[in-house]
């Protein structure tokens, strides 16, 4: 946000935070949700690259459709074992799980191609 913008919201009575700072997430929880967005992130990219529907990816992990649309998005539901369960099931290494992990915030991972 720029200065001016960030100076007249705070003029008007507003705060300007983070979604961490709103929903008042420890160093931790907010690390973990990065975390997990990251390789959801990392999912959607790979299935495309692998042209997989949800329900074909679905099929190959033991799971539905709508377990799927949630995973990609990250949802509270799904835990991180299916999420990386999935990854696995795509084809996705460990060194491409650390890199998406590791990636700064809101960058689409790099899928390798083989």
């Amino acid at each position: 946000m720029k200065d001016l913008k960030r100076k007249k919201l705070k003029a008007r009575g507003w705060t300007i935070g983070s979604a961490a700072d709103f929903l008042d997430l420890t160093a931790e929880e907010a690390e973990y949700i990065q975390m997990k967005f990251a390789l959801a992130r990392l999912l959607v990219t790979k299935r495309h690259h692998k042209n997989y529907s949800q329900t074909e990816l679905a099929n190959r992990i033991g799971s539905s459709q709508s377990r799927v649309a949630k995973l990609e998005r990250g949802d509270p539901s799904v835990s991180m074992d299916l999420l990386v369960h999935s990854l696995f099931a795509l084809g996705v290494t460990r060194k491409e799980l650390a890199r998406a992990i590791g990636a700064r915030r809101g960058r689409r991972p790099e899928v390798s191609v083989e």
